[in-house]
């Protein structure tokens, strides 16, 4: 069987500039990824097949396998390869499932993307990059970073994606009060929908420069996540508490990291996190280079 990494989505930066015609909000985010994940398995069968596993299967495992979107990527995907003449032989996929649902740190999204990467390799289908990332952008917004997977400025509705090296990893300790959170639900209680672009990025050699650089931007969609889930400022303060040098909401929420001195520091913060909130998801990880 092969597997594929699918590794978490951090926005640490998250500016909502504009919104288009059809309703889709424009933004301008730094997103980074993380060793924590989730990880896609594969493998040929007589049949096609989706299981789930892993310690955060059970929020999924009454959902419709239909819907989820492992299986609309294979299902894209063998799609696309159709168009062209090829047909794709049954799979088998296994999703082991380590990222809370609907948490804001691109669990499904991931799933996709790793998914789409994965099935390429077994089914030695060969679409272009940029056929790839069009298929991913059907899937949602979000799948075409994490087909990127590395450090990078995204724009447009998360489709236009900039490379942005970081010349240090990153050590975060990631909270989630297990309470899940409607993207379109934030974004329809945003005040305002054209707000102030993300500055240049300063300081991708220097860790302090940049986390400096960090406290002066923005994730406007934490404010009307607040409202809606108050717990938000709970996962906040209590990261702030345990030594953070800076802690944020992720992407919609209602996921919160802090970025810590050290791996150890972080793994300390994250061990007293878990004992004073024993109902939270709590994980201390690193930023990857590249997934």
């Amino acid at each position: 069987m092969q597997t594929r990494d699918a590794p978490a989505k951090i926005n640490l930066a998250l500016h909502v500039t504009g919104r288009r015609a059809d309703g889709y909000h424009l933004i301008e985010s730094f997103v980074v990824f993380t060793e924590l994940g989730d990880r896609v398995s594969a493998r040929p069968a007589g049949n096609d097949g989706f299981y789930l596993d892993g310690p955060e299967a059970g929020v999924l495992s009454s959902e419709d396998a239909k819907g989820n979107l492992v299986v609309r990527a294979r299902e894209a995907l063998r799609e696309a390869a159709r168009h062209s003449g090829k047909v794709l032989a049954p799979v088998e996929i296994v999703l082991d499932k380590r990222l809370p649902v609907a948490s804001g740190i691109g669990g499904g999204s991931a799933d996709a993307a790793a998914t789409l990467q994965l099935l390429c390799e077994l089914w030695e289908y060969r679409p272009s990059r940029e056929h790839l990332s069009r298929i991913a952008l059907r899937l949602g917004a979000d799948v075409p970073m994490c087909l990127f997977g590395q450090p990078s400025i995204a724009r447009g509705i998360g489709e236009t994606l900039e490379p942005a090296g970081l010349g240090f990893k990153l050590d975060l300790v990631i909270v989630n009060p297990r309470i899940g959170v409607s993207t379109p639900s934030v974004f329809s209680a945003l005040d305002r929908r054209e707000n102030g672009p993300l500055p240049l990025p300063r300081g991708l050699g220097d860790r302090t420069e940049f986390i400096a650089w960090l406290a002066a931007t923005r994730n406007d969609l934490e404010p009307p996540a607040r409202r809606l889930v108050p717990e938000i400022g709970e996962c906040l303060s209590a990261l702030t508490h345990s030594g953070a040098l800076f802690a944020r909401m992720s992407g919609s929420g209602a996921s919160c990291f802090g970025l810590f001195e050290s791996p150890q520091t972080a793994s300390d913060a994250a061990n007293r996190l878990r004992q004073q909130k024993p109902g939270w998801f709590v994980a201390a990880t690193r930023t990857i280079a590249q997934a």
